[in-house]
């Protein structure tokens, strides 16, 4: 194992060669050239800072470090020159709604255009409660976030078609327009499709289904589809390998993950990843037990599982990309009380769990923060009524809740989910599926038209 001496200003750095090779452009380039500096074991880098190439080094280490605004600018710096992935990544990964703007300009300013564009997204869609900052963009900047399609609150029914020759509500897939307070119809699910007890998820401004059932009987969907929000098109795509309903899905950067489910009545441990560029889904490393529809969630470029290990234990555990397994994280113990749904904030995950004796109508929600290992419960009890609290999803730093009667918005403070609004609730009984999508005004021109 070669080590490289790396001096960096006034900051000498030891490091493994092949680390730098894998990771960065620069050194790869630097090392394959022939030149005398791909010979030494010592090298002076100039044009960035040791706080940025220190912060290089942890990334490239498997840490995820949390950054203040002016590590970000010296990260982005360092990314930027040395043309480092996986440093970038991490930044796209830890935009927030207090370092979006010091994001986009260093972005901007370094040509990281990857970040650039997220956080462009992200500013977007709390533009809202930047209104004044925005005013401070330079021009050109202020022009491409509002030339951005803002996200907007979708929901389905859970759906299971009986018969093609009747019209069901429940297959309406509705947005929330925000400035009204109504729901708008973006027209039909597909005949075929069936929403439920199946895998939900939006990745890339694309909606996807994966398994379900059909009938008191439970029988298996062996269907999938997308729906592109971009251009208001339905399309179907290859199922998993094992047939499954009440499963997971979930997407994260260019895969869905399938997880658990049941088939024929019996809960799976098998998880498959679908890759979008190939087209085709691979088995994966098993959960560590069986588990129908097991709460998921992805935050800082990782993601996280929610278990039941009775009795009265929740586990959560996450999934490592590179060495593909699951590795325990924490747990939790309540009496009679389970987590049931699992949604993320930066390094925060929230777990909604039933109260005492399982009532599902007063829940409480536990925070499981990341960084510092702590465990925080929320101040008092959150009325689920018709599953509100079980279909929350975050934009920025306000949680979505939905029942038939409000759609319930909470702002996300420390260790606090405060109520700030109530808008319009979605007239659907069953359970929900909710989730954001950008939609273009021709995607809802074209829903419009065939309403």
């Amino acid at each position: 194992m070669a080590i490289l001496h790396v001096k960096v200003e006034e900051t000498w750095f030891d490091t493994e060669k092949e680390l730098l090779v894998t990771h960065s452009e620069y050194f790869r380039a630097l090392f394959q050239s022939g030149m005398r500096e791909s010979t030494q074991d010592e090298i002076y880098l100039q044009s960035v800072s040791a706080m940025g190439f220190l912060i290089m080094l942890r990334v490239l280490e498997g840490e995820q470090p949390i950054l203040s605004c002016e590590e970000i600018l010296q990260a982005v710096e360092c990314a930027a020159f040395l043309q480092v992935q996986l440093l970038s990544k991490h930044l796209v990964n830890s935009i927030n709604t207090d370092n979006c703007l010091v994001m986009y300009q260093a972005a901007a300013t370094y040509g990281l255009m990857d970040l650039f564009h997220s956080s462009a997204l992200y500013i977007r869609d709390i533009s809202d409660l930047l209104e004044e900052d925005l005013q401070l963009l330079p021009v050109e900047l202020l022009h491409y976030v509002e030339s951005q399609v803002p996200s907007s609150f979708v929901a389905v029914g859970a759906h299971t078609n009986a018969s093609k020759f009747l019209e069901d509500a429940s297959r309406t897939m509705c947005f929330l327009n925000e400035n009204t307070n109504q729901w708008e119809s973006l027209g039909c699910i597909p005949e075929d499709a069936s929403t439920f007890l199946a895998g939900v998820t939006t990745l890339h401004n694309k909606l996807y289904i994966v398994g379900g059932a059909r009938g008191a009987n439970k029988q298996v969907v062996e269907r999938s589809f997308s729906y592109d929000a971009d251009n208001h098109a339905w399309s179907e795509f290859s199922c998993p390998h094992q047939l499954r309903y009440e499963v997971t899905l979930l997407g994260h950067e260019s895969d869905l993950y399938a997880i658990g489910g049941e088939y024929e009545r019996i809960p799976l441990a098998s998880v498959e990843r679908y890759n979008l560029a190939t087209k085709t889904w691979n088995f994966i490393s098993e959960l560590p037990q069986p588990a129908a529809g097991p709460p998921a969630t992805k935050t800082m470029g990782r993601i996280f599982i929610c278990l039941w290990k009775p009795l009265d234990t929740t586990l959560i555990f996450e999934y490592d990309i590179q060495i593909d397994q699951w590795i325990p994280v924490t747990s939790f113990m309540r009496m009679q009380s389970y987590g049931h749904c699992m949604v993320s904030h930066r390094d925060n995950l929230f777990i909604m769990r039933n109260g005492p004796s399982d009532d599902f109508l007063r829940c409480t929600i536990e925070n499981f923060n990341l960084t510092t290992k702590q465990w925080t419960t929320l101040s008092g009890q959150y009325v689920n009524s018709k599953g509100a609290l079980f279909t929350s999803v975050i934009r920025g730093d306000t949680v979505f809740t939905l029942n038939r009667v409000h759609t319930l918005l909470y702002r996300i403070d420390t260790h606090s989910w405060r109520p700030i609004m109530e808008k319009s609730g979605f007239n659907r009984g069953g359970s929900l599926h909710t989730f954001f999508l950008r939609l273009p005004k021709k995607t809802k021109l074209m829903a419009g038209l065939k309403a």
